[in-house]
């Protein structure tokens, strides 16, 4: 039996009479679109090109891609030459990229036009490329994105286990450094069936937008394969959602799911609040992940939409949400109950179940669960036990038998839905010629999100920094969302007596 997902997520719907339906439609730049027989022919024929390039089965295909219908052209074409698309992050900075084709030893890369500048310097030393495809004119040392497909057969579908590795996610840990999240073939239905059908509820009828971008997990599922698990429409945007860009997108694509994240909703409820109107929209169901939204957030959407955001826990490592309210149970302020086919549980620190109301560490286990992480054997150790997986999340349940969100089990937070090591922020900021130490925690915002917050001490006779200037700083080296917000110059850090610093004091304080 082949259980291939490019089998049932492409292939399928030629079967089933929805050649000539619209897959992926672009809302900005030249507005293309794409139908599921499109995609069909057009994955085949990226597949041939791969394996015209002698790369072969298991073989990392890099995709620094933007949301644009080449993505998904990509992603299942590699999938049907049976091998392993690993879609990247397209924030990240040069320094990153870097490290993570060299750790994935990526044989193949394909880049959008729009990121090469930055995506440049990391290819030019290294030794596993052997092909830079670029969506658009290609430079120097690139081949085209066109070039590279033009005249390749068109294969069949390889043969593929449920088991058998589909494609990587790349996660960062505690340290920042970036983890290959390795998934297989059967987590993708997986994921679909037990949110997108049985929470969602999602049909052919659906058009969905996603301002999670395609690269991590839930944007993933929400403009890929949930839509494409029922034969639905996802509208795309390439460019960075603002409040003006999606209320256009709401307006001219006429969406009836849209996915989001807790930063945007505040930032969408503030511009639509100071209009003073309701929106003109025809959305029926929200989702919202990454991060908790608040309470307040959630109940102002409602009376300006009329439609609710489903709010849930997800994770890379389980690929999508597996914690949720539901589009008729809705409690904002909680992270719901257990999607259908995930078990969850609250542990103390020696693995112990935690009584209702006191705080625990989340547990999970579900069929989507990763097969663990890329040369980190011991971190895949700690994080996926047995049939469990650690989220690091802390969480009480409630009485009802809800879950509450409380925070990390360590320093790690989200910003916009994407993690943030405080290490990683720390070590760029003191790259600063005029910073000796730093430390790093999250602070919440007006809208009770939760943003980095910065506490310097700066080198003996240098003069004070520009906040600013700090800001863009951090913003080159290491990426867009992890910037502080807030830098703070003080005399010095509270620290333990081995000299570790003690961030839960600048918690307290802030």
């Amino acid at each position: 039996m082949n259980d291939n997902a490019a089998l049932y997520f492409v292939d399928r719907h030629i079967e089933e009479g929805r050649a000539d339906k619209v897959a992926f439609r672009e809302a900005d730049g030249a507005k293309r679109s794409l139908t599921y027989g499109q995609l069909a022919q057009e994955a085949a024929r990226f597949g041939g090109a791969l394996e015209r390039h002698g790369v072969r089965r298991e073989e990392r295909v890099a995709m620094i891609v933007q949301d644009q219908i080449e993505f998904p052209v990509i992603f299942w074409g590699a999938m049907k030459a049976g091998a392993i698309p690993v879609p990247l992050n397209t924030l990240l900075s040069t320094q990153v990229y870097d490290s993570i084709l060299s750790d994935s030893r990526a044989s193949i890369l394909v880049v959008s036009e729009a990121l090469w500048e930055t995506v440049a310097p990391a290819v030019q030393d290294n030794r596993y490329l052997r092909a830079v495809v670029v969506i658009g004119d290609a430079p120097e040392g690139t081949e085209s994105y066109q070039a590279f497909c033009k005249d390749a057969p068109e294969i069949e579908t390889v043969e593929a286990s449920a088991d058998e590795l589909a494609f990587w996610l790349y996660s960062s840990g505690s340290t920042g450094a970036p983890k290959g999240v390795r998934h297989v073939h059967s987590s993708l239905q997986a994921t679909a069936e037990c949110f997108s059908r049985d929470v969602l509820g999602m049909t052919e009828d659906d058009i969905v937008y996603s301002v999670a971008k395609m690269f991590f997990a839930y944007g993933l599922g929400n403009a890929v394969s949930f839509p494409m698990s029922v034969g639905a429409t996802t509208v795309l945007a390439a460019g960075r959602p603002t409040p003006d860009l999606v209320f256009r997108i709401m307006k001219e694509e006429k969406p009836t799911i849209f996915c989001g994240v807790p930063t945007l909703y505040a930032a969408l409820v503030a511009e639509q609040e100071k209009a003073g109107a309701k929106p003109d929209h025809c959305i029926r169901l929200c989702t919202s992940a990454g991060e908790a939204l608040p309470r307040e957030v959630g109940e102002r959407w409602h009376r300006l939409w009329g439609a609710h955001i489903v709010d849930g826990v997800g994770s890379t490592e389980m690929l999508h949400i597996f914690l949720s309210n539901r589009p008729d149970d809705i409690v904002y302020g909680t992270s719901g109950l257990a999607v259908p086919g995930y078990e969850v549980r609250l542990v103390d620190e020696h693995d112990e179940d935690v009584a209702e109301g006191e705080v625990g560490e989340l547990l999970v286990r579900g069929p989507s669960s990763a097969e663990g992480y890329w040369n980190r054997r011991h971190k895949s150790m700690s994080t996926f036990a047995g049939h469990w997986t650690r989220t690091g999340d802390k969480y009480e349940r409630t009485a009802e038998g809800r879950y509450v969100y409380c925070g990390r089990t360590d320093d790690m937070f989200k910003v916009s839905g994407i993690w943030v090591s405080p290490f990683e922020v720390e070590q760029t900021l003191v790259e600063h010629p005029s910073i000796l130490e730093a430390a790093v925690i999250g602070r919440a915002d007006d809208q009770d999100l939760i943003k980095p917050a910065a506490y310097v001490v700066l080198k003996e006779g240098a003069e004070t920094v520009d906040a600013e200037t700090l800001k863009g700083f951090v913003k080159d080296k290491i990426g867009m969302w992890k910037y502080p917000r807030w830098i703070e110059v003080v005399e010095e850090l509270p620290k333990t007596a081995t000299g570790k610093i003690q961030r839960f004091k600048l918690r307290e304080s802030a």
